[in-house]
This record gives structure tokens, C-alpha cells and sequence, in this order.
């Protein structure tokens, strides 16, 4: 299970705010320059979703309703239902971070990758974690808003437009301007994934360097650590399973449930880092810190996952199995009518 590189640049960006951070001027600057580099890059996500593709992906309404159903609906209960571990195993701003986490919108290059190397339906889960995406730049602080109240920062109306102009904009931007730069995006995709990746670095040192300013690390010991690890293990291990077998039990074929296992139980750090910082203030540091966490173990048990799905035997003959177990056998039935009999999941995303 490989820890990625990027996360070792998140905890040294973390450790660079906690003993050089931004004050006065500098702060300022560093959190225009973070609002500056988050909306490029939701323009740049923009610039990459094909309208076409995203059209298409409409067509695959079920499973793009049943994603956006673990990540809004189910992630948000479970969050609510791990109340009950303050302050047992959780202090209240550690479990406000955690609550937080559960609102935030999927992921969508994580997403892609892991269904590629699975064999799913890839271009599903294009459409779904960018559609969960564009649909969190809305829920995910209205649902905040009814879950955190005033605990967030002193949430307002203002949050929400501050959210939407900072990533809703410049997404729709993109959009308009794909026809004409479109493919320079996609030719040096490389490149621009550098800024990606320094966007969020930027958003991290920025809200930690507020954190020690307000000198709020006294609130987290490593014990609460250790209890929000055991808290977020079990929450992964949860969403994978419901996601998996609740697709299974809604009659999705394997390359679907792939999708929607990886698209549904995953969710954003370039998309909850910038809310957070609007949110939650100076204390949105504490309020990303379970994000950052969750970030680095769905990326790992997923990493394993997906090696394991690629291995799983052939899609076809796996959708013949659940088709003739769900259709009576008959003596003059052709061989191709057990195909016929699956009639749920859709190859085209």
C-alpha cells in the first residue's frame, strides 16, 4: 500500500506553515494568491470535461443518481451518526472537520484512474465526479449550513456566493473556452497538472498558516488523532461496501459498480479545501485536517482495490452468471437471451 508522494508535500507544506507562517501582509497576499490559483483551477477542470461527453454521461441517469446518493446523502448520515463519539473518541472541532468531510463532493481524477485500472465503465466515471463535483459547489455548503450551523465559520449567504464565484465561474468559463483551448489543455496536461497540485499546496499553507496564528493546535492531542484514523477506517470500509454490494443489489453490471464503488466512496480535497477556507475561517486548518487524512487512506486501500478488480475474471462471463441466476431456465431459450436478461447497467457513460 504506497504512500503518495503528494501527501508527504502536504505534511511538509503543513510542518512549513507551522514553523514559517504567513502573517500581516504576507498572509494576505497568500490567501489571494490560494483564491487566484483554485479558481484556474476549476477553470481548468472546465477545459478538460468534454460537453459532449458530458451530455452523453446524462444518459446514465441511474447511476449518476446513485452516486450523487452516497456522496450527499449517505456520507452526510453517517457523519451524523458518529456524533455519538464525542467526546469519547472525538473532540468537537475534530468532529466538525469529520462532519464537514462527509458533505464534500467525489473526486474526479482519483475516480478515473482507479476505474481504468479496475476495467469499469470510465467514461461514467468521468461524468460523475464531475457532476458530483458541480453539484457540491452548491450542496456541499447549503448542507452545511443545516448540519454545522453557526459552527461553520458563521455561514451566510455570502459563503455561498463566494464559493460559486471562486469555483463555479471559472468552471463555466472553461467550459465556454474548451472549443479554442481545449486542446492545448490536453496536450500538456502534465504541466498543468503541476499547477493542479500547487493550487492545493497553496490553500494548505494558507489555512494552517491561519491555524497558528489563532493558535488552535492546543485543541488536537495524539490520542484524538488516533481516535478520528479509527473513526475514518471505518467510514471508508463502510462507504466501499455499500457502494459495491448496493450497486450489486440495484442490478448495475460490474463495470458500473466499479464506477460507482470508486466515484461514491471517495471525495475531494481540491474541491473541500477551498470551501473550508470559506466556511470555516481561521479555523478551517482543523476542518480540513480529517480531509487530508481520508485524502491519503482512499487513495491507498483503493490503489489495492482496483489491482484486485483488474483481476477479477471476465466481465462477459460475469454478466452471463448474474443473468441466468436471475432468469428461469427453459429448455428452447437461445444462448443470447441471458444477455437480454440483465437489462440494467449500461456500458456507455
Amino acid at each position: 500500500m504506497p504512500i503518495d508522494p503528494y501527501i508527504l508535500l502536504l505534511l511538509g507544506t503543513v510542518g512549513l506553515a507551522a514553523l514559517l507562517p504567513a502573517r500581516g501582509t504576507a498572509s494576505d497576499v497568500a490567501s489571494g494568491a490560494s483564491t487566484a490559483a483554485i479558481a484556474f483551477l476549476f477553470f481548468l477542470y472546465g477545459a478538460r470535461l468534454s460537453t459532449r461527453e458530458a451530455m452523453d454521461g446524462l444518459k446514465h441517469w441511474r447511476l449518476h443518481v446513485t452516486v450523487l446518493a452516497c456522496t450527499f446523502v449517505v456520507f452526510p448520515l453517517l457523519g451524523l451518526a458518529a456524533r455519538g463519539l464525542v467526546p469519547v473518541l472525538l473532540n468537537q472541532p475534530l468532529y466538525q472537520g469529520l462532519l464537514f468531510l462527509t458533505l464534500v463532493p467525489s473526486t474526479i481524477q482519483s475516480s478515473i484512474a482507479f476505474t481504468s485500472m479496475a476495467r469499469g465503465n470510465v467514461p461514467a466515471a468521468i461524468c460523475a465526479g464531475s457532476f458530483s463535483s458541480l453539484a457540491g459547489i452548491v450542496l456541499t455548503p447549503l448542507l452545511a449550513a443545516a448540519v454545522l450551523g453557526g459552527s461553520a465559520g458563521g455561514f451566510s449567504a455570502d459563503s455561498v456566493v463566494k464559493i460559486v464565484l471562486q469555483l463555479l465561474v471559472p468552471f463555466v468559463a472553461g467550459q465556454l473556452l474548451r472549443r479554442w483551448i481545449g486542446a492545448f489543455v490536453a496536450r500538456h496536461k502534465k504541466v498543468l497538472g503541476l499547477v493542479d497540485r500547487g493550487s492545493i499546496l497553496l490553500v494548505v499553507y494558507t489555512a494552517f498558516s491561519e491555524g497558528m496564528v489563532q493558535g488552535i493546535w492546543h485543541q488536537v492531542s495524539p490520542a484524538r488523532l488516533a481516535g478520528l484514523l479509527a473513526v475514518e477506517v471505518v467510514l471508508l470500509a463502510v462507504m466501499l461496501a455499500l457502494t459495491w454490494y448496493g450497486a450489486k443489489a440495484l442490478r448495475f453490471n460490474r463495470e458500473d459498480r466499479i464506477a460507482i464503488q470508486f466515484a461514491g466512496s471517495k471525495k475531494s480535497l481540491a474541491a473541500g479545501l477551498p470551501m473550508a477556507s470559506v466556511l470555516f475561517g481561521a479555523h478551517a486548518s482543523l476542518a480540513v485536517l480529517p480531509l487530508m487524512l481520508f485524502h491519503q487512506m482512499q487513495l491507498m486501500v483503493c490503489a489495492v482495490i482496483a489491482k484486485r478488480r483488474a483481476q477479477d475474471p471476465d466481465t462477459d462471463t460475469e454478466t452471463e452468471t448474474e443473468a441466468d441466476a436471475a432468469e428461469p431456465v427453459t429448455a428452447s431459450a437461445p444462448p443470447a437471451a441471458s444477455r437480454t436478461a440483465v437489462g440494467t447497467g449500461t456500458r456507455s457513460g
